[in-house]
């Protein structure tokens, strides 16, 4: 390996970002890179390379209209995102990374040898589009220079300083956009379920590392001293636990809140120093998709409602079958007591 590669790696490895790869045709050589040098489980959450059209269709719930293009690289960097959100460990910031490319290949190619790589972060969308000169390089040399690309993106999406060489001549300079959200237009996304949630970092920073995420799901209109002391109650029975509120935009029942509702209720999380997540999940079994893994804490009532085959369509196999998924995926359930009627239930 290269000094530059391996110094590149190595900021990366050290940014305590967290990251999931989808690549299609080419850039394979930056997998390797990245999972060569120490410390990479830190960094690196999962690597998928969708090379066949089933495949591409299953990772984006549709096919592309063109395989190698701006769309679908941005569209793979989305998912990677979504899918990143629920993997990464709690507190650390994630990022989804798209490549596709169409490099040198066994037999000549009509059309351009070109690839596009995207990344995207919670407030940002990053896309690199290159066009190769053909003939100049072999199908090994052209990984290469995709995957400088893929490692640069990746580095300043850390926002770590790295020297990237990647030997692109005159003609090949890359075409770059960027696109920057505001936090209104990041709810906006939760609400309409292109992203899955929103994190907000509230709390001071740790240097523990927890396992899970500890979740206390609610309206929190009011959040008060009740919400903030079972959490408190909870974090000490969990020391595992990274604990955080979660509020869900949308609501099973009513119309989804507000940009102006959920910014409102969140300044809450804020002058109180809590960590609070926005979801697009009223239902706790798609919670538990969500944030697998997790510990959530409820009441009697709502655990109640939970073993409760009427919330699940009236099918008790279907209920059996979702909570089994729930607890496969190392789901827990912290329950509260609470007066229901005039009577303390536990």
């Amino acid at each position: 390996m290269e000094t530059w590669v391996r110094a590149a790696v190595e900021a990366i490895h050290s940014s305590r970002a967290q990251a999931v790869i989808y690549l299609a045709g080419g850039a394979s050589q930056a997998v390797g890179w990245l999972l060569s040098v120490p410390g990479a489980s830190g960094s690196v959450l999962e690597v998928v390379v969708p090379y066949s059209r089933a495949s591409m269709a299953q990772l984006l719930g549709k096919l592309p209209l063109q395989f190698t293009s701006k769309q679908a690289a941005e569209d793979m960097a989305l998912a990677a995102f979504n899918r990143a959100l629920k993997l990464s460990g709690p507190g650390l910031q994630v990022m989804g990374v798209g490549f596709t490319g169409s490099l040198a290949s066994s037999r000549p190619k009509h059309g351009d040898h070109r690839f596009y790589v995207s990344t995207r972060t919670q407030n940002c969308l990053r896309t690199s589009h290159v066009t190769l000169s053909k003939g100049l390089r072999s199908r090994e040399e052209e990984d290469k220079v995709s995957s400088c690309f893929v490692l640069k993106a990746i580095a300043d999406a850390c926002r770590v300083s790295a020297t990237i060489q990647s030997d692109v001549q005159e003609p090949e300079i890359p075409k770059e956009s960027v696109e920057q959200f505001d936090e209104d237009q990041e709810l906006q996304q939760v609400i309409d379920g292109q992203v899955c949630m929103k994190v907000y970092h509230f709390a001071d920073p740790t240097e523990k590392n927890f396992d899970r995420k500890l979740i206390l799901p609610g309206s929190f209109n009011p959040l008060h001293d009740g919400h903030l002391k079972l959490l408190e109650v909870a974090s000490s029975m969990c020391d595992d636990g990274f604990p955080c509120f979660e509020i869900s935009a949308i609501n099973a029942d009513k119309p989804p809140l507000s940009i102006a509702e959920i910014k409102r209720r969140v300044e809450q999380f804020r002058k109180a120093g809590k960590n609070v997540v926005i979801s697009n999940q009223p239902y706790f079994y798609k919670k538990a998709e969500l944030f697998p893994g997790s510990a959530f804490i409820i009441g009697a009532d709502t655990a109640a409602r939970l073993v409760n085959p009427k919330y699940y369509g009236g099918d008790y196999n279907r209920m059996l079958e979702i909570l089994l998924e729930c607890k496969s995926t190392g789901t827990t359930f912290l329950v509260g007591g609470r007066e229901i009627e005039g009577v303390f239930k536990v």
